[in-house]
């Protein structure tokens, strides 16, 4: 600090601020979020704070100081800790005659509101479900009105809210599902379903979960609008709803026979507290088998991923698409898996 200028005194400054936020997330995921809720708000801006502390690095790598080992230490705790944020490998693909493809995608009720400004989204929504051909598909804010025909796949399960507007979560299936239920959240709309599939001999239990919402606008006029300590107190209030949530659907995944794909938009990111506990020793198949940074929502100021599928590690996980099409504030993702270890 001594032979560092004012400037870059403060830039150090700053790039500490980071280099600890970016080190207090990495130890977050393994804190329940009801002791801490405010705390746990860090996890959302992971992504930043890695992209921050990678510029800080270039930043005194170019001027030859070693004040770039701060950064650098505590990414290098982040990465054998959590692994990348961006996957460098190109996507995996494997064609086998037992593949099984699932798709996880959250319509946000096929735009029945228009957020999207234009007409036909959600014809656009079915239109590219069915090129894709995904043999099962889990499907979060699911609305079934008039434009909506999703009978191309044979088999479905669906748990909808009482309300005047009928929505939740639906399970699409081109194989037979033998059982089929509901796990139901205290003081919600959002649950998670399952649905067990018989595929040739074997039966797989397909989850389905969509935890608490943040109900963060992304918006920057909106998000300037926004009252901090408000948006604070109902982000801290979802995170501990989303921790029981977590804990009541781990309850019943502990009874279940099957091997199991757990799908879903957790609200969250990979470096939360949720994700890790519902991951327990399931595999992450975008790690497995993605590329890329893996954005599944659109969140204007870094790439976020909330939506995922996760597979019991007797599956090889063959491929995984992260893709772009823009037909709600959620991008869907497919994974391709097999049973032939």
């Amino acid at each position: 600090m001594k032979n560092l200028g004012l400037i870059n005194k403060i830039i150090y400054l700053v790039n500490g601020i980071a280099a600890v936020l970016l080190l207090l997330s990495f130890i977050l995921p393994f804190l329940p979020p009801k002791p801490f809720s405010i705390l746990a708000v860090v996890n959302l801006g992971v992504s930043f704070l890695i992209i921050l502390n990678i510029l800080f690095f270039i930043y005194w790598v170019i001027r030859l100081k070693k004040q770039c080992l701060l950064s650098l230490v505590v990414l290098c705790l982040g990465y054998f800790s959590f692994g990348t944020l961006y996957k460098f490998s190109s996507s995996k693909k494997i064609e086998n005659p037992s593949n099984l493809k699932i798709m996880n995608y959250n319509v946000r009720l096929f735009n029945l509101y228009g957020w999207i400004p234009e007409s036909g989204v959600e014809t656009k929504i079915i239109e590219f479900i069915q090129t894709e051909s995904p043999e099962v598909l889990s499907v979060q804010e699911y609305h079934p009105h008039k434009n909506i025909d999703l009978s191309f796949f044979k088999y479905k399960f669906e748990k909808l809210s009482n309300g005047k507007l009928r929505y939740g979560q639906a399970i699409f299936s081109q194989f037979p599902i033998v059982n089929s239920g509901s796990i139901e959240f205290p003081e919600t709309a959002n649950n998670a379903i399952y649905a067990d599939i018989v595929k040739g001999s074997d039966t797989i239990r397909v989850y389905n979960i969509h935890l608490q919402s943040l109900r963060i606008n992304t918006a920057v006029e909106n998000l300037k609008k926004e009252d901090s300590e408000r948006l604070l107190n109902r982000v801290s209030t979802a995170f501990k709803m989303q921790q029981l949530q977590a804990e009541l659907f781990l309850e019943h995944k502990e009874a279940c026979p099957y091997k199991m794909v757990v799908c879903g938009d957790f609200n969250n990111t990979a470096f939360s507290y949720v994700y890790r506990i519902i991951k327990g020793d399931l595999n992450d198949t975008f790690k497995e088998a993605g590329n890329g940074f893996g954005r599944s929502y659109e969140f204007k100021f870094f790439p976020v991923r909330i939506d995922f599928i996760l597979a019991d590690d007797r599956f090889n996980v063959n491929g995984y698409s992260s893709y772009t099409e823009h037909y709600s504030d959620h991008f869907p993702i497919m994974a391709t898996l097999s049973l032939d270890k």
